[in-house]
């Protein structure tokens, strides 16, 4: 095995970023960022807490679902999950964020990092409603870099190509969950039930 472990040994090995890679980085919204934030469904927040231990948490929505307070300043509303919260625990620790908006069947994603909080509550929870549920938390963002990132690892991994995607043999979803959390008590066919049926009606409801 031979490790990198400097900086420098790095930068020899990848080589300097072009002109346009380095000129690309903002620190406030450009009209276009906020249209593309209103049409992105999707994202994915990275937090870590102040010992390194990471986590990357998808979030998903109708388009538009983050909100712009500012040129510098995103909203990201909660909605209902698994109460396990590990990135609210980390952004209590450590506030350093970083945000990846998506666009179906567009490769290039909006970046954005920053700093977080949280907040309980704020006039403008009452525009991110969805299905009579107020959020009762959200993550606010004041940005310090914004830039988009390049198509390639879409057009590598052929994502938004039905024709090119591979079957697999992966198990559905109950099956895992009985697979690897053998202490779950509901047998596979209730956890089906669950899965198939409930878990759609549950999105809005804590």
């Amino acid at each position: 095995m031979d490790e990198i472990s400097d900086p420098a040994e790095l930068r020899e090995l990848l080589g300097a970023p072009g002109p346009r890679a380095v000129s690309k980085e903002r620190v406030a919204l450009h009209p276009r960022d906020r249209e593309w934030i209103s049409l992105s469904p999707f994202i994915v927040v990275s937090t870590s807490d102040t010992d390194g231990n990471c986590d990357a948490s998808p979030k998903g929505d109708p388009a538009g679902f983050v909100k712009v307070l500012n040129d510098t300043t995103i909203a990201i509303p909660e909605r209902p999950g698994n109460r396990r919260a590990d990135g609210y625990l980390n952004i209590l620790s450590n506030p350093h964020v970083g945000v990846l908006f998506l666009i179906p069947r567009r490769g290039e994603t909006l970046r954005i990092n920053g700093r977080a909080r949280l907040v309980r509550d704020a006039p403008y929870f009452d525009d991110m409603i969805v299905k009579g549920h107020r959020p009762i938390l959200a993550v606010e963002v004041e940005i310090e870099q914004i830039f988009f990132h390049c198509a390639k690892a879409f057009l590598r991994s052929n994502l938004w190509k039905p024709e090119r995607w591979e079957d697999n043999d992966l198990p559905p979803h109950a099956h895992l969950v009985k697979e690897l959390q053998p202490t779950t008590e509901e047998s596979v066919e209730q956890l089906e039930h669950y899965y198939s049926e409930v878990y759609e009606k549950l999105l809005y409801n804590t």
